[in-house]
């Protein structure tokens, strides 16, 4: 079976296309104009291993080749594409800072970020009292935290914000032209803090006793890789907003408290990534009954694997109060996503305080979804602030 990944239909309601893919075969194709064909993983256990498997690597073939300053090149590689010993490494060096223990330690004053943000939302909102969510609350969010983490000054703040915007779309001019601004910023505040330490991740990383530091520049690429990376919760907070307002028996459970779990569950239903990054076979090897070759491309579907009856009791029903959620929305294996308690926590918190602060917000109009086979996300999110 192959599917094609500009079919309108796909891109129109990806989750059933996917699922349908998924019923047929554990492992598929998907082809696009110039892209190739890519073998997709659409079932759970199958993706599960196959996010674990050491033969499938990520690396520089994976991601997009950027046009960026020759003093850029250096820092843009990143986490995400090593593997093996020199991953472990600095994966060792930075996850105590990403802990569950931390992200919850630092919610106080991720409260404090999110109640500004709030603050300023009814300022941009038009006469009416409506105002787009996504461009003055879910996408300066995380931007915001990230600043707050690295210890960027607050004049450079506003500037960084657009930065964040740019990284946040993916691709375009402004993306281009915001990689040496962020690099530049990084280098700046490594040399700052090396001279003046403060209570931010780059602090805390030099005064590390570990005999193995991070070197200077591993910490501005370190910041690069949370800024690209640390996107995830501008998009799944947009896309919450529907799902929830579509099923208000959820959302009457979430606002009272009722759902730990629904940030698991909006994961795993409306989880920005319909596609894993792909990885690539460095010997060949048998997959879902389909023999992939040495250098083929592999990704594991997510909308499919999120849904897969194999996996999850009821999986077409949105539930957060599910107990049992192994979703894999932040991947699986040594490329689990470093940030992910920070971003449960992040997108919890926003929330549950936008709710708080406007229990009558509603949306306005039907959201329009970008046609896109890889990402389920929204340009604009309109909304009745009430």
């Amino acid at each position: 079976m192959e599917i094609q990944l500009n079919d309108p239909n796909l891109m129109n309601d990806p989750f059933g296309a996917y699922g349908r893919a998924r019923e047929h075969a554990p492992v598929v194709a998907l082809a696009a104009p110039g892209l190739g064909r890519i073998w997709g993983v659409t079932r759970h256990a199958e993706a599960r291993a196959m996010l674990a498997d050491p033969r499938l690597a990520l690396g520089e073939e994976s991601y997009q080749h950027l046009d960026v300053p020759d003093h850029c090149r250096p820092y843009l590689r990143t986490m995400q594409h090593m593997t093996g010993a020199e991953h472990a490494r600095l994966r060792r060096l930075v996850t105590p800072e990403f802990s569950a223990r931390s992200a919850a330690a630092g919610r106080p004053r991720l409260q404090q970020i999110v109640d500004a943000l709030l603050d300023d939302l009814a300022r941009h909102a038009d006469s009416a009292g409506t105002v787009d969510l996504i461009t003055h609350f879910a996408t300066p969010l995380p931007m915001d935290v990230i600043c707050d983490l690295v210890g960027v000054p607050d004049d450079d703040r506003p500037q960084w914000r657009e930065y964040g915007r740019a990284v946040a779309a993916g691709h375009g001019e402004a993306f281009t032209e915001a990689i040496p601004a962020i690099v530049d910023g990084a280098r700046a505040a490594t040399t700052r803090r090396r001279q003046d330490h403060g209570s931010d991740v780059i602090s805390k990383l030099l005064r590390s006793h570990d005999d193995d530091r991070l070197t200077d520049a591993e910490l501005v690429t370190f910041v690069w890789h949370l800024v690209l990376a640390g996107q995830t919760p501008t998009l799944l907070i947009a896309n919450a907003l529907p799902v929830l307002f579509d099923h208000p028996d959820q959302l009457a459970a979430f606002r009272a408290g009722e759902a730990p779990g629904a940030v698991e569950e909006l994961l795993r239903w409306c989880g920005p990534q319909l596609l894993t990054i792909p990885r690539q076979a460095q010997e060949d090897l048998h997959l879902g009954g389909e023999l992939i070759h040495k250098g083929d491309r592999v990704t594991a579907v997510l909308a499919a694997a999120n849904r897969d009856p194999r996996a999850f009791t009821d999986p077409d029903r949105f539930d957060v109060r599910r107990a049992q959620n192994p979703h894999l929305s932040f991947a699986h294996g040594p490329h689990f996503c470093l940030g992910a308690p920070l971003a449960r926590v992040q997108t919890e918190v926003a929330l549950t305080a936008l709710f708080e602060r406007y229990p009558h917000l509603t949306l306005v109009g039907a959201p329009q979804r970008i046609p896109d086979p890889a990402t389920w996300r929204l340009p604009a999110l309109r909304v009745q602030l009430g």
